[in-house]
């Protein structure tokens, strides 16, 4: 049987992998106490909300009270049926959100076991005993999940109730001393040789389990990546500075960025803005969160258009839609003609977001400069995904053609800045003025090798010379040797000559 891990949270990309029809098992190594069910009910159940919490204590249960390990295998059904959930896709998809709530704050997580043979999938539910509240305040990320849930009174009446006091009388005693015994002053253990035989037992009773660490986001945003290309003329940059001794601040920071889906340029041009700081230098967090919504609702937004265009493309049998059969696709790069067809590679500029069209162009990760460059493109200038593809495409071709010219982001911008005052916003649209330019390009070539070739012919007339040149008749042969009489007879014969 072979193990996959689910991610942070359970990723179920069809319905049809989690059904009521699959079998799960539970596994935990610890039980509830009074104390701890208290907690769930104060602190987790508002931010998870009733039905996970009711999730946690039936999967909680599906193992006796005082038993650990795993249970027995059963199907799902049983567990809708008794959430009081309809099998069916709206039930699953009730399941999913309620597990994955779980997953988010560290009380569950998600394995999948596959097996090859039967092609079955089993899931796995493994129960996380609930942080205790003093655990539970230092967690900035479920702090400030909570606070967003029942508000910042509440949160503080519920630290104060969690908070252990000592008794007031103590305030008139001082000095506290340990007078605890330790553990060699009380017992002592026999000498010798390390037990192989019980290291042995040791191995093979070990649970083959790693329990996971407790839910910790990833740290997305660290203090010089904000800084590197922070601009060093801005009049908030003072504050931006002082993150590096403001640790809480930095958390505040990574958990919107892990709540909205920030980057790190995001962070940087929201910390760019005269509003986001107060007076004393403190980063105003509800400005910074509300600019935080509207980027997270836009990217929402986006990927919801785009899921649903790509839903609503027309299939193979389905007649190309009017526009497409007089221009067609691109011609498709030669690096990329053995992997898509020229359809293909069409929907591909169509539909597919930018920066996935960016990365198929670079061998490794894409490089910084070029992304900013492409994420100001999309979000500072508003060129739509399907004309940033088509843009992409024609650079790319220019560089293949052309390798003397640089991939500069000044030269991508001035061909994105024409694209945009000719208000080039449809894909049809981007197509046209990519040919039409190319055909120009061509042109161009044609025409200045064509005056090249002239130029050459007229150059030659010009430096022609005027007349004809003489033929030259060079001694090649070898050299005669006379006798004495030979050389008397030419000399008189010249003498003669000279007389004449």
């Amino acid at each position: 049987m072979r193990k996959r891990v689910v991610d942070s949270v359970m990723h179920v990309s069809n319905l049809l992998e989690f059904t009521e029809n699959h079998r799960y098992f539970v596994y935990r190594d610890f039980a509830l106490s009074g104390l701890d069910r208290k907690l769930l009910a104060a602190l987790y159940q508002p931010m998870v909300g009733a039905f996970a919490a009711g999730l946690y204590h039936y999967l909680y249960h599906v193992k006796a009270e005082d038993e650990v390990g795993y249970s027995s295998l059963e199907s799902q059904r049983e567990l809708f049926l008794g959430l009081g959930v309809e099998p069916g896709p709206s039930g699953r998809k009730v399941a999913i959100d309620a597990a994955s709530k779980l997953e988010a704050v560290g009380l569950l997580q998600v394995f999948v076991h596959e097996n090859p043979l039967t092609e079955e999938t089993v899931y796995e539910y493994a129960l996380l005993r609930p942080l205790g509240a003093a655990e539970f305040f230092s967690n900035v990320h479920l702090s400030l999940l909570l606070r967003d849930k029942i508000g910042r009174s509440a949160v503080l009446e519920l630290r104060k109730r969690w908070s252990a006091e000592p008794p007031a009388e103590l305030t008139r005693f001082i000095g506290r001393q340990e007078v605890t015994v330790p553990f060699y002053d009380m017992f002592r253990l026999s000498g010798g040789p390390a037990d192989p035989e019980l290291e042995a037992g040791w191995q093979e009773t070990a649970t083959a389990r790693q329990q996971a660490p407790k839910f910790t986001p990833p740290e997305k945003i660290r203090y010089h990546d904000i800084l590197k290309h922070f601009p060093r003329s801005a009049t908030t940059r003072r504050y931006v500075e002082r993150l590096n001794k403001a640790p809480e601040t930095m958390q505040q920071l990574n958990y919107y960025a892990y709540r909205y889906d920030l980057t790190v340029l995001d962070v940087q041009r929201l910390l760019d803005r005269d509003e986001m700081f107060r007076a004393d230098g403190a980063v105003n967090w509800e400005i910074f969160e509300e600019n935080a919504t509207e980027i997270f609702k836009v990217r929402q937004s986006q990927a919801r258009a785009e899921r649903v265009s790509v839903h609503l493309e027309p299939s193979a049998a389905d007649p190309e839609p009017p526009g497409d059969a007089g221009e067609g696709a691109f011609d498709v790069p030669a690096k990329f003609r053995d992997s898509v067809t020229p359809k293909q590679y069409e929907h591909i500029l169509r539909h597919e977001p930018y920066h996935r069209v960016l990365a198929w162009h670079f061998p490794g990760e894409v490089p910084e400069p070029t992304r900013r460059l492409y994420n100001r493109i999309f979000f500072e200038l508003k060129m739509p995904q399907p004309v940033i593809n088509v843009l992409i495409h024609y650079v790319n071709e220019i560089l293949n053609t052309n390798w003397e010219q640089p991939n500069s982001a000044a030269y991508v911008e001035t061909i994105a800045s024409t694209m945009l005052q000719k208000n080039i916003d449809t894909f049809e649209l981007a197509v046209a003025y990519v040919k039409a330019a190319q055909r120009f390009e061509r042109r161009r070539r044609e025409e200045k090798r064509a005056g090249e070739g002239t130029g050459a012919r007229s150059r030659g007339r010009a430096q022609a010379p005027r007349k004809p040149a003489l033929s030259v008749v060079e001694d090649t042969g070898p050299i005669a040797n006379f006798s004495a009489e030979e050389w008397e007879r030419m000399m008189d014969l010249a003498r003669k000559l000279q007389e004449e």
